[in-house]
């Protein structure tokens, strides 16, 4: 039997126009390109977000049509975020940290059509334009007085566009399966792939969000995401955030510690979402500062594995720490790691633990931990094997990308995500590594985040990984590659404090020392890289 319900469409316009009507004097507060400081309501961004879907229909966008975006965290990236799904076209986000290479495959591969970009991106989207399609327009974000010269042809000033059309606008209806939003992998492996998100997809990941973090997202709140609009829906924020009434505090191009300080100081800042990279540099400016900001009371770190003693260096500040873990695949929120009111009266060095795993599923996503034969395996906490996830917010299919796809499921349609890892009884999922960067030394598994994870905790290591080098007997040996956060530490003192730490087979064949780690498009520390660039390295 089935129930008698209305069945209306999930539509992302419909975040916007409630957060009009109830959270209308909440808002965004970005730190603009220009310099400047821009204060914005929710009403008015809806308002503004009407005239660019009529903008953008002049323009000849119509359903289906893939509009990009390459820009920081700011207000207008924001109203592309709804002005373009809300006409039934697909904003899709651009990551300026990408090679040129694969910027200008993406491009071409989703067929875009308009690219809307930030100032700073202008002599980027120069240097590609004889790689880009012809047809191709563009739009800057910038009013007329800030328009650059520039040798882009088709090119449009954003803010003359809105100011073409008025607020007359009613948000069309369409099938809450319609694409919405379109983000590519990091393509660390092979030519980056597409996640592309539906309307269902989109607000169910923002309800998701909204009850998984309710101490950052609620009205009054003020929350600041370094993660960026340019991936990965920006762990949701940008849906999430004007759904609950949370006010949006942007931090433009200035993503540096001092830069986080000073406007998280200012805006009085409850929580900050963003990447262990992040982290390590604001830290470090509480350090000089000898305080933390004002207000600040909560940090959620994703986008890679956090080290205890990152965690421990905010807990030790007051600051609530979430170690969340998804993929852009999963849109991307998958597990987080709030405790639960018995957990936090646990000891403190058992809520550390606890907060150092990747935290318990967030509603609605199913995990499963398989062995190599592709049988499930209890969860235990002790047994381990490769990471499966599903739900309704987690890809069916790469777009346009049969191989990719083909190879993503298991039997059950179930998505791989890569991952090794453990699941406990009480529901924590530990990731010991991503399959690709295990150690396999004399026949026995080494995770290289487990030595990460000590080796982060010695005073003259500010940040590290570890890779696997070529060895004659053992196959694999492990190398540290950290960055000192003294001048001239000793390698010897490091390598004692991980002898009295590790079992001897697990400790580094050798320990190099360098100025900063190489990073991905995504702000993650790139083993790919650093191991191209020791690949003749010698081992002691």
């Amino acid at each position: 039997m089935r129930g008698m319900m209305m069945d209306r469409p999930l539509r992302v316009a419909d975040i916007l126009t409630y957060s009009e009507e109830i959270h209308g004097t909440a808002g965004i507060v970005s730190s603009t390109v220009e310099g400047d400081i821009h204060r914005e309501s929710y009403a008015e961004m809806a308002a503004r977000c009407r005239r660019l879907a009529k903008a953008l229909r002049t323009m000849g966008i119509g359903p289906g049509d893939r509009v990009a975006t390459l820009a920081w965290n700011g207000y207008r990236h924001m109203e592309l975020y709804f002005g373009i799904p809300g006409i039934g076209a697909v904003c899709h986000t651009l990551n300026p940290r990408m090679s040129p290479e694969q910027l200008a495959y993406i491009v071409s591969h989703a067929d875009d059509r308009v690219v809307f970009l930030d100032l700073t991106f202008v002599p980027l989207v120069e240097k590609l334009r004889s790689r880009l399609p012809d047809r191709l327009r563009y739009v800057i974000l910038a009013d007329a007085a800030s328009m650059p010269r520039t040798s882009l042809a088709n090119v449009h000033c954003y803010e003359e566009l809105l100011a073409s059309e008025d607020d007359d606008f009613g948000w069309p209806d369409f099938d809450e399966d319609t694409a919405a939003g379109l983000c590519y992998t990091s393509g660390t492996t092979g030519v980056p792939k597409g996640a592309l998100y539906t309307h269902r997809s989109l607000v169910l990941h923002s309800l998701i969000v909204g009850v998984s973090m309710q101490n950052s997202l609620r009205a009054g709140r003020r929350l600041l995401p370094v993660v960026p609009l340019f991936h990965a829906n920006a762990w949701g924020a940008a849906h999430a955030a004007p759904l609950t009434g949370t006010s949006l505090i942007m931090p433009g191009p200035g993503l540096d510690g001092p830069s986080l300080w000073n406007l998280m100081e200012t805006e009085k800042v409850f929580a900050a979402w963003g990447v262990p990279t992040v982290w390590l540099g604001l830290l470090e400016e509480i350090g000089k500062r000898g305080r933390k900001p004002a207000g600040l009371e909560e940090v959620v770190i994703g986008g890679a594995a956090a080290a205890t003693s990152l965690i421990k260096g905010f807990e030790d500040l007051g600051v609530s720490v979430c170690h969340a873990w998804g993929m852009t695949e999963m849109s991307p929120i998958g597990t987080l790691g709030f405790l639960s009111p018995e957990q936090t009266s646990l000891p403190a060095r058992e809520r550390l633990r606890l907060k150092s795993t990747q935290g318990r599923r967030a509603f609605m996503i199913d995990l499963k931990v398989v062995d190599g034969e592709g049988r499930r395996q209890p969860n235990d906490g002790e047994a381990t094997g490769e990471l499966f996830v599903r739900g309704p917010t987690v890809v069916s299919a790469y777009f346009n990308n049969e191989e990719a796809s083909a190879a993503a499921f298991d039997g059950e349609g179930w998505f791989s995500t890569g991952d090794v890892a453990s699941i406990s009884s009480d529901g924590f999922l530990n990731i010991r590594d991503r399959s690709k960067d295990l150690i396999k030394s004399g026949g026995e598994w080494i995770s290289s985040l487990d030595v990460e994870n000590l080796a982060m905790a010695h005073p003259h290591v500010a940040n590290c990984a570890v890779i696997a080098l070529p060895h004659p007997k053992w196959g694999e040996r492990p190398v540290l590659v950290a960055v000192p956060s003294v001048d001239r530490p000793e390698p010897d003192g490091i390598r004692a404090y991980l002898e009295e730490r590790l079992p001897k087979w697990q400790v580094p064949d050798d320990i190099i020392l360098v100025e900063e780690l190489p990073l991905t498009a995504t702000g993650k520390v790139s083993k790919l890289t650093l191991r191209q660039i020791y690949a003749d390295h010698k081992l002691p």
